[in-house]
C-alpha cells in the first residue's frame, strides 16, 4: 500500500527532499485559488451590455433533466474551481456538485509485475463529486406546472428555468461566480407567487454533517474537504431544522454554495495545505456572498464572465425560421434527419465550448477526461489526466478561442508537478520492468505515464513521449501570448524533456545505407500496434518538435547555449518518418507494413500536420510526404469516436478539405440515442464504449470548436491564412471577431460567398507577419496594440 502525504515512509521522506530542492530551483509555486482565502470584496458593475444579436446564443430545452441521466441531461455551471450539474427540475432543483482538487489516491509510484503502474481508484486515484444539494418545492411538482422551459445563456454564463403555476410565472437562475467563488441560486416570481419548500445539502462519501449549513471530512488519502450553504428570503421566513433549511411564503429565494478543499499545487508539501481547514472556508464565503443583493451578485458575475466571453464574436450564417422555432435536442436531430446544415446551431456548439472552458479551467487544477461535471464517484477512467491526446485536445481551443487565460490551469498543473514527475522518473524509469526503459541504462531529465492524478502520480504503462507532447502545447500556447515570463515559467519543463530524449535516443544505421539516425528506444504508438517498436512516427515528430521549440526558448532567454547547440545537433541527426511504398501512407513506424488497425481512433502518426505543422501543403514539405499524410488520414476513415472525429477534422483543415472536415463536425453534431457516438441533448460529447452504454468524454467538446476556428484560420509564427477550408455550409455569409493567431497578432474576418469581406489585423505583441488567402498575400509590420485593415485579399 502507498504511504499517504502525511505519514510517508523514510524513501518517501528522501523523495520529498529531493522535490523540496527542485521546488526551490524552480522558483515560485502557481497561483492557486482552490483554496485560497476570501478576495477582496470585488468591484460591483452597476450594468453589464450585452451584444444586440445575444439571444442566437442561447440553448434551450421543454424539460427539465432526469435525476437517473443527468450526464446526458443535466446543464453544466462552473466558476473554473467549483462545478455543478442542474437537473432544473420545478418541484426538486439538485445539483451534482464538484471541486476541481477532490482527487481520492495519491503518488502511486510503484510498478506492478507487468511493468505498469497499478490504475485503479484505490491506488492511482479518480476525480470524485463533492456534495450534492437538492432544493425542494413540493407543490411545484412538474404535473401541476406549464409552459415550461428552461435556457443555457451562453452570451451571460447563467442557467435559468421559466414555468407557470395558479397563473403565476416562475423563473430561477443560477450560475458559478467566479469572483464571489460560489454557486448561486436565485427564485423568483412575477404575480404574488410563493416559494416554500426546504433545501438540503449532503456529502457523497457517507459524511454526517454537524449542521444543515455546512459538513466536513477526509478522504482516505488524507485531503480535507467541505461544503457550505446559505439561504436569504424576502416576504417570508428561512430557518433551519435538523439537517435541513426550511423557506416558507417566499416571495424569493437566494441560496448560495461554497465547497473547497486543502489540496495545494506543492509537491513538497504533499500537494496540501495544512493551514486551512475547507469547511470554515466555505462557510465564510458563502456568507459573504448570501449578504450581497442578488443583482450584484449576478451583474458581478456576469461582467467577470462577459471579460471572457465576448473576446471572440462568431457568425458562420443565418439558420432558417423553422430552425430557430425547435429546442436545442430537436435542432440535433432535424440537423442530423434532415442533412441541412444550422449555421446559427454550429456556431452555438462552438461557443458552448468556450462556455465550457471558462467554467471548467480558471485558477484551479486543469481539465480531465470529463472536465468539472460528474454524475457518480466512479468515472470512466477515473476522470484522469490521459497524455497521449486527450488533456492536450482539451486545450486545443483556448488559445484560438480568445481564453489564453484558461490555458494557464494547464500550464500551472505541469509545472507544479514537475517535481514529482522529475523524482518518480529519477527512480522508476530504469526499472528492470518498465519493458520501455532507455537501453542506454541512462536516465535524465523527467517523464510521464499514460495516466497522471494531481499528485505526482502515475497510472498505467510509462509513456515516454508524454513529455514531448505536452511541451509542444505549452510552447504553442507561447507563440500565442509571447509571454517571456510564461517562456522562463516553463523553460525547465522544455529542458527536463530534452535531457530525458538525449538520454534515451538510440543511434542505428538506415538498412542498406550507412547513414546513422537517432531514434525512439522500444515504444509504442499510443495504444496501437506493437509495444517493443522502435523509432515510432509519434515520437520521432514530436521530439523533433520539441528540440527546436527548446532551441528557439534558449536562444530567447539567453540561456544554456552549449546544451541547445548539442541539442540542435541531436535534432539533426533525427530519423523523420517515410512514405510506405507498400500502402503510400506515411508509416507509422519504421516499417513499410501497416502492424496495427488502419482505422485506428488515434491519429499519433499525424501530430506534425496537426497540431503540429512540419507537414504543410503549401510548399514547404515533399510532395510525397504531404500525399502520404493525406493517404493515412484517409484511411482512418470518416467514422469514430468525438475526440477522434475531432482530430481528423482538424487534419482534413490544415490539408485544406473543407469539406470533409465540416463533414466530421457534422458526425459529432449527430444526437447520441442509446449511448452512441454523438452529442447528447445537453450538448456533451458522448463516447460509445460498448453498445447501449456512452460515456461522456469532454475533449470533443473542446476539440470541435478548435478543427471550426481551423477551418476559418490558420496561424503560425509569421504567417496568417485567411478561410483555409471554409465549407459550403458557411460560405454565403459570416464573421469571426476576435480569433487570436500564432505570432501575438489578432483578426476580426468577414466573408461572403466565400471570400473575405473585411480583415483587420491587430498586433498583441507581434510585428511582423503575412496573411493570404488563396494566391493573395499581404506583409505588414506593426507595433504593439496598433491595427491595420486589408482590403483586396477577397479578389
Amino acid at each position: 500500500m502507498n504511504p499517504s502525504p502525511h505519514d510517508p515512509s523514510r524513501r518517501g521522506v528522501l523523495s520529498l527532499a529531493t522535490t523540496a530542492g527542485l521546488t526551490a530551483a524552480l522558483g515560485a509555486l502557481p497561483a492557486f485559488t482552490a483554496s485560497a482565502a476570501p478576495a477582496a470584496r470585488p468591484d460591483r458593475p452597476t450594468e453589464v451590455p450585452l451584444p444586440p444579436d445575444a439571444a442566437r446564443e442561447r440553448l434551450w430545452w421543454q424539460a427539465p433533466g432526469d435525476e437517473s441521466s443527468l450526464i446526458e441531461q443535466g446543464l453544466p455551471v462552473g466558476n473554473g474551481r467549483i462545478g455543478a450539474l442542474a437537473s432544473n427540475d420545478p418541484g426538486r432543483e439538485l445539483l451534482l456538485i464538484t471541486d476541481a482538487t477532490l482527487w481520492t489516491g495519491g503518488l502511486n509510484d510503484t510498478l506492478d509485475q507487468d511493468g505498469q503502474f497499478p490504475y485503479g481508484r484505490a491506488d492511482f486515484g479518480s476525480f470524485t463529486l463533492l456534495a450534492r444539494l437538492t432544493v425542494d418545492i413540493p407543490d411545484h411538482d412538474l404535473g401541476s406546472v406549464h409552459g415550461y422551459r428552461r435556457t443555457l445563456d451562453l452570451a451571460q454564463g447563467v442557467v435559468a428555468s421559466t414555468y407557470v403555476r395558479s397563473g403565476v410565472t416562475y423563473r430561477r437562475e443560477m450560475y458559478a461566480s467566479h469572483p464571489d467563488d460560489v454557486i448561486v441560486l436565485h427564485f423568483t416570481q412575477s404575480g404574488g407567487g410563493r416559494h416554500t419548500g426546504s433545501i438540503t445539502l449532503t456529502g457523497t462519501h457517507g459524511e454526517k454533517p454537524d449542521t444543515a449549513k455546512s459538513f466536513g471530512a477526509a478522504l482516505p488519502n488524507g485531503l480535507r474537504y467541505g461544503a457550505a450553504v446559505q439561504a436569504r428570503g424576502t416576504g417570508g421566513e428561512v430557518t433551519v431544522r435538523g439537517t435541513r433549511i426550511d423557506f416558507t411564503g417566499c416571495k424569493d429565494l437566494t441560496v448560495v454554495v461554497c465547497a473547497g478543499t486543502d489540496y495545494a499545487p506543492d509537491a513538497a508539501a504533499g500537494f496540501r495545505d495544512a493551514s486551512l481547514d475547507p469547511e470554515r472556508l466555505a462557510r465564510t464565503k458563502a456568507r459573504a456572498a448570501a449578504a450581497v443583493p442578488p443583482d450584484a451578485l449576478r451583474r458581478t458575475h456576469v461582467a467577470d464572465y462577459r471579460a471572457l466571453y465576448g473576446r471572440l464574436r462568431l457568425s458562420l450564417g443565418t439558420s432558417t425560421t423553422g430552425q430557430r422555432a425547435l429546442d436545442t435536442w430537436e435542432r440535433l436531430h432535424a440537423r442530423a434527419r434532415d442533412g441541412e446544415p444550422d449555421p446559427e446551431l454550429e456556431a452555438a456548439y462552438l461557443q458552448f465550448g468556450r462556455y465550457l472552458m471558462i467554467s471548467g479551467s480558471r485558477g484551479s487544477l486543469p481539465l480531465g477526461l470529463q472536465g468539472l461535471w460528474l454524475d457518480g464517484n466512479d468515472p470512466d477512467w477515473m476522470g484522469d489526466y490521459h497524455t497521449d491526446i486527450n488533456i492536450q485536445m482539451n486545450y486545443w481551443m483556448a488559445d484560438r478561442t480568445g481564453l489564453s487565460a484558461c490555458f494557464d490551469a494547464l500550464a500551472d498543473y505541469c509545472f507544479a508537478q514537475l517535481p514529482a514527475w522529475t523524482d518518480v522518473t529519477r527512480r522508476r524509469f530504469d526499472d528492470p520492468r518498465n519493458r520501455f526503459r532507455n537501453t542506454s541504462g541512462r536516465t535524465a531529465g523527467w517523464a510521464v505515464a499514460f495516466s497522471t492524478n494531481p499528485y505526482g502520480g502515475s497510472g498505467w504503462w510509462w509513456h515516454p513521449a508524454g513529455n514531448a507532447w505536452l511541451c509542444t502545447t505549452l510552447w504553442e500556447h507561447y507563440e500565442y501570448t509571447g509571454s517571456r515570463a510564461y517562456l522562463e515559467k516553463i523553460y525547465p519543463l522544455l529542458k527536463g524533456a530534452c535531457e530525458f530524449w538525449e538520454a534515451r535516443l538510440l543511434p542505428v544505421t538506415l538498412p542498406g545505407t550507412s547513414k546513422e539516425v537517432l531514434v525512439d528506444d522500444h515504444d509504442w504508438s499510443p495504444e496501437h500496434g506493437p509495444q517493443d517498436a522502435r523509432g515510432i512516427t509519434y515520437a520521432q515528430e514530436v521530439v523533433w518538435t520539441l528540440f527546436g521549440d527548446y532551441c528557439t526558448a534558449a536562444a530567447a532567454l539567453g540561456r544554456d547555449t552549449r546544451y541547445a547547440d548539442t541539442v540542435a545537433a541531436l535534432r539533426r541527426r533525427l530519423y523523420l518518418p517515410e512514405v510506405s511504398p507498400t500502402t503510400g501512407r506515411l508509416q507509422e513506424w519504421m516499417s513499410p507494413d501497416d502492424l496495427g488497425e488502419t482505422e485506428h481512433r488515434h491519429l499519433s502518426p499525424l501530430i506534425n500536420l496537426f497540431p503540429g505543422d512540419r507537414i504543410r501543403p503549401d510548399g514547404s514539405t515533399p510532395a510525397d510526404v504531404v500525399a502520404g499524410a493525406t493517404a493515412l488520414l484517409t484511411a482512418r476513415g470518416m467514422e469514430n469516436f468525438g475526440w477522434a472525429n475531432a482530430w481528423r477534422s482538424a487534419c482534413w483543415a490544415r490539408l485544406k478539405n473543407a469539406e470533409n472536415a465540416y463533414r466530421l463536425i457534422a458526425n459529432n453534431l449527430r444526437p447520441s440515442t442509446d449511448g452512441r457516438n454523438g452529442t447528447a441533448s445537453n450538448l456533451f460529447d458522448i463516447y460509445e464504449a460498448e453498445r447501449g452504454r456512452g460515456i461522456f468524454q469532454i475533449d470533443a467538446n473542446f476539440g470541435t470548436p478548435a478543427a471550426m476556428v481551423e477551418m476559418l484560420l490558420y496561424s503560425r509564427p509569421g504567417h496568417i491564412e485567411l478561410l483555409p477550408a471554409l465549407p459550403d455550409a458557411w460560405a454565403a455569409s459570416g464573421h469571426i471577431e476576435g480569433v487570436p493567431a500564432r505570432g501575438g497578432f489578432e483578426v476580426d474576418l468577414r466573408w461572403r460567398d466565400g471570400r473575405p469581406t473585411h480583415v483587420t489585423v491587430r498586433s498583441v505583441g507581434g510585428r511582423t507577419t503575412t496573411v493570404a488567402h488563396g494566391s493573395a498575400t499581404r506583409r505588414i509590420t506593426l507595433r504593439p496594440g496598433a491595427s491595420v485593415t486589408l482590403k483586396g485579399l477577397g479578389r
